[in-house]
């Protein structure tokens, strides 16, 4: 059943979106000003929404007291301005959709070039199977039926991606994709965005069968990587993890509308939306903090320091706290039982509430929040392990893996959609 809302007017629309696309860097230095993107292409025909595709999203109850954003034609309304993590708040959160799923953790193994499946309720590895080479994530897709694992053929032309069956846990037949370091969703379910790592360059796709749809260069951005989504799913911000840079892209007419050289570090990687849409956190392994990014305008506001190696960002279940993994180690290749940690930022000041170093040393890497919030998952780059640290006290449970763990989902996640990554949802 469609929700009636009452939008803005088409032309205010319009020049809100004539001026976002005007704005501009102020770089000291020509390389940095924003770079123009190759004509828009236009989308295939036909209707993107979850209707069309045969897929039940719940749709929540918006009051007229609710705030109303003028979100991009087929992505679902947001029923709180302040929030746009609030339909994942919790295990009433999860979607009819995912309700004969299994609960497990995914974990790709980049250097065993497999998947090991944790039962998280006895903290057991339960499975694992050979995927392809180099799998960096495991990507929930938009739609929530399908884990896609990225196998980017680190150094090779035979990427892949590697369905998973959410019901079974087993893997499907792969789909040879070109550099599938990390994928992401347009929030209207429209398109896959493969990020092309090696290329610096992001691919459209069809969500289901991946067909190539267009691309988006970004010829500064060395080493595109992490993304986070508007608000209003009108642009999305890259992270470029060998430059320093950000990029924002236009995800409805694809174009690059400007890069962002940060202030220091130089490593950008995981960057998360906060709860509003607009004000982003990127976090960077040289700089061992965070910093604080409007996005709208495009321009650095603000620095966290949080602890060495920064990599991994994720919002507990209220969207209070932000929890950061810092890797230990300002390397690409680091050691085992370097000086990684936990640290947990309160979203209202942007202040470290605390921090929780990994007994014995370790590498906490990329994952996400059990559908309670009552555990964060996390890799353990370097050490060949899982981290199951529990979100109240910050204690730790390791549990051992493949070779090199690195973006683990943990499957179901409440909420009505993921705009991919580890299981990023709103």
């Amino acid at each position: 059943m469609r929700l009636k809302v009452s939008f803005l007017a088409m032309g205010a629309l319009l020049a809100a979106g004539a001026a976002q696309a005007q704005q501009a860097v102020n770089h000291p230095d020509p390389q940095d000003e924003p770079i123009a993107a190759e004509s828009p292409k236009p989308f295939p025909d036909g209707d993107p929404s979850a209707a069309a595709k045969g897929v039940s999203v719940p749709a929540p109850v918006v009051t007229e007291q609710s705030p109303v954003v003028q979100t991009i034609p087929g992505m679902p309304p947001v029923t709180d301005l302040h929030n746009i993590y609030s339909e994942a708040s919790g295990p009433d959160k999860l979607s009819p959709v995912v309700a004969h799923d299994l609960e497990r953790v995914y974990v790709p193994n980049l250097r065993g070039n497999s998947v090991s499946v944790i039962d998280p309720k006895t903290y057991k590895v339960v499975d694992t199977f050979p995927v392809g080479r180099s799998p960096q994530h495991v990507v929930p897709s938009w739609d929530l039926r399908t884990l896609w694992v990225t196998n980017n053929s680190e150094g090779h032309t035979d990427g892949s991606l590697t369905p998973i069956d959410p019901v079974t846990g087993k893997p499907g037949k792969a789909i040879p994709v070109d550099d599938p370091y990390n994928m992401y969703f347009t929030p209207d379910g429209q398109n896959a965005i493969v990020v092309a790592e090696a290329h610096r360059r992001l691919d459209f796709r069809d969500p289901h069968t991946m067909a190539l749809k267009g691309s988006v260069e970004a010829p500064l951005c060395e080493g595109i990587n992490h993304a986070a989504f508007s608000v209003d799913g009108r642009y999305a911000i890259f992270t470029c993890e060998f430059g320093r840079y950000l990029a924002k892209v236009d995800t409805v007419n694809r174009q690059l509308l400007g890069m962002l050289k940060l202030s220091k570090g130089g490593m950008p990687q995981d960057v998360l939306a906060a709860p509003d849409g607009h004000k982003f956190y990127v976090a960077d392994m040289h700089a061992d903090g965070v910093f604080i990014i409007d996005g709208d305008s495009f321009k650095e506001t603000g620095f966290i320091p949080t602890g060495l190696g920064t990599h991994g960002l994720y919002p507990s279940r209220d969207a209070r706290l932000l929890y950061v993994a810092n890797r230990g180690s300002h390397m690409v290749h680091g050691p085992r039982h370097s000086k990684g940690s936990v640290s947990v930022v309160d979203v209202a000041t942007d202040r470290v509430l605390k921090t929780w170093p990994i007994p014995g040393g370790g590498s906490p890497d990329m994952g996400n929040v059990s559908a309670d919030g009552r555990t964060l998952w996390l890799s353990g780059r370097f050490d060949d392990v899982v981290y199951a640290i529990d979100t109240e006290s910050g204690a730790m449970k390791q549990i051992p893996v493949g070779a090199e763990p690195h973006g683990l989902t943990v499957w179901p996640q409440p909420g009505r959609y993921s705009i991919g990554h580890t299981g990023i949802m709103r």
